[in-house]
């Protein structure tokens, strides 16, 4: 875990797919008066079609190329809250940005069965599409759950926690944090 003596400046939500990085980043955004930005989000934006398009033409290759042009220029916003794609540690190069930058990174960790439940009418996610969405959470969580391990400093389980319970769980913990650091 790393040592926090202040709310961080920005702050990266990273995990699987399904575990709430949209919804309790712009949370906490809200809570820290910060700005909300959103990795896919923003790449939609800029290149004026869907991820799955993106997918389509390009193949995971292509995609990943601009996630990680997208990641590194996101990483110098100042006073953000940006949550990224579950599929974006598969990148080693992202992975090192992750690790080398100074804001934040929180891990929200979720099991495959409350994946499930979430994603369940989900017909967006390019890795979900088709049969077997159990087996291929499965095959993707025993690949990236280290990776998210690896790139985090802090992590929280957002299982059975509802995105509200969870953004407040981790704005109390920054504030206790940085309380008991300004006490010291």
């Amino acid at each position: 875990m790393t040592n926090i003596n202040h709310i961080p400046n920005s702050i990266v939500l990273v995990g699987p797919m399904g575990a709430g990085k949209t919804t309790v980043g712009k949370q906490i955004a809200q809570k820290l008066g910060k700005r909300f930005v959103d990795v896919d989000q923003e790449l939609e934006k800029r290149t004026g079609v869907s991820i799955n398009l993106i997918f389509e033409i390009e193949k995971e290759a292509g995609f990943r190329a601009r996630e990680t042009a997208m990641l590194a220029e996101l990483m110098a916003l100042d006073n953000a809250v940006i949550a990224t794609g579950g599929g974006i540690i598969v990148t080693p190069e992202n992975r090192d940005i992750l690790k080398a930058t100074d804001n934040l990174v929180v891990y929200l960790k979720t099991e495959v069965k409350h994946q499930l439940k979430r994603l369940k009418r989900d017909k967006q996610r390019p890795l979900l599409q088709g049969k077997g969405r159990r087996e291929k959470l499965l095959n993707l969580a025993r690949v990236r759950n280290p990776l998210y391990d690896e790139v985090s400093d802090l992590a929280f389980a957002s299982g059975r926690t509802s995105s509200y319970g969870m953004a407040n769980k981790i704005v109390a913990y920054l504030r206790e944090k940085t309380q008991s650091k300004q006490q010291s």
